[in-house]
């Protein structure tokens, strides 16, 4: 009997389980519907019923209040605010306050503030790590460190793409103050739990639907030396480095493997090139996958049988190891509940 750690860590290491270890993201609606469906009233009972095998840890936040206004919206840490945006079918937070919006002298940063890692305890993570002993241990997420994404909830998108492309000194600048948080954040996580991490867990968006966002040779002179030093420090403090990318990324795999990426997340079969049968043809035994049952279209408007027929390829592309399986992003509103329950049955994680 396999506990979820070994069952995610044999994975990884391609050597044997019992079935292919799996997680679970979700809308809040979505993520509501499911639990009234299945009768459970929190999350841990529903990723218990589920079968999922990763947990996250954090430190706790020390720092300054974070303020709330009086429209509904409410401050991060860098400066930024955000508040819920309906759309058809539920909300999404977005970033409605801008901080570093217009700044175009780099001697303007040095007036805001920027947060610091010492506003976190991370005392609390070896009792965290203890409870979850049992489950593949993450720390950090898909905004970790997010350069592209997170600095555009505090500059703007456009504004954003823009940057990117002139090496604008403003964002060159925003990126070194990121990295220097982040890594600080990361490195005193990873102390204070004491090896108990397995997963450090990254975020960027280099890709689109098509291609793309950024090119080969603008992610080696901006992004790469950043994130080498969050895979070495993952490597440093024995755990497993897993970079979340939405979209057409796979003219990077080759790169993420060079540079000592372990865990490529989401992996959105639905983008150009990101194919299950060719990057297991090309990749497999060099980088593990995460995720590949789309939220755009089998999830959503497949059948039953889609849902079977697309865990059993995975089944059976990946038996000796080498994915955890799950959804592409978080689970939209107005998925049928059926097809979600139907993935983790046929995965074998949940027996209902």
């Amino acid at each position: 009997m396999f506990t979820s750690k070994q069952r995610v860590l044999n994975a990884l290491t391609y050597k044997g389980f019992d079935r292919l270890p799996t997680f679970y993201q979700a809308t809040p609606e979505f993520d509501a519907t499911l639990r009234q469906h299945m009768g459970l009233t929190d999350r841990q009972a529903l990723d218990a019923a589920l079968g999922v095998d990763m947990k996250h840890v954090a430190p706790r936040y020390t720092g300054p209040e974070l303020r709330k206004f009086p429209d509904g919206s409410w401050e991060g840490i860098w400066g930024e605010r955000y508040n819920n945006i309906p759309y058809e079918q539920g909300t999404y937070p977005e970033a409605v306050y801008l901080p570093y919006a217009g700044i175009t002298d780099v001697t303007d940063l040095d007036k805001l503030r920027f947060p610091s890692a010492d506003w976190f305890d991370y005392a609390v993570l070896p009792e965290q790590c203890d409870k979850l002993a049992d489950y593949a241990i993450c720390f950090g997420g898909a905004g970790t460190p997010d350069f592209m994404n997170g600095i555009a909830r505090c500059r703007g998108v456009e504004q954003v793409l823009l940057d990117v492309g002139n090496r604008d000194p403003v964002y060159l600048k925003l990126m070194a103050k990121r990295h220097a948080y982040f890594y600080q954040w990361c490195e005193r996580a990873l102390q204070a739990a004491g090896g108990k991490i397995d997963i450090l867990a990254l975020g960027e968006d280099y890709g689109s639907q098509r291609g793309l966002l950024v090119s080969p040779r603008t992610f080696d002179r901006l992004f790469r030396p950043f994130m080498q030093e969050y895979f070495d420090l993952a490597h440093k403090y024995g755990a497993r480095a897993m970079m979340h990318s939405c979209g057409s990324v796979r003219d990077l795999i080759p790169r993420f493997i060079d540079m000592g990426l372990d865990i490529l997340d989401v992996v959105q079969v639905d983008a150009a090139g990101m194919s299950i049968a060719e990057l297991h043809r090309e990749f497999h035994g060099k980088i593990v996958l995460r995720g590949t049952i789309s939220v755009q279209s089998t999830l959503p408007f497949g059948t039953r049988a889609d849902v079977r027929r697309e865990v059993a390829l995975r089944q059976e592309l990946y038996r000796d190891g080498g994915m955890i399986i799950g959804p592409t992003h978080a689970i939209q509103p107005l998925t049928p509940v059926e097809n979600v329950l139907e993935m983790y049955r046929v995965i074998g994680s949940f027996a209902g």
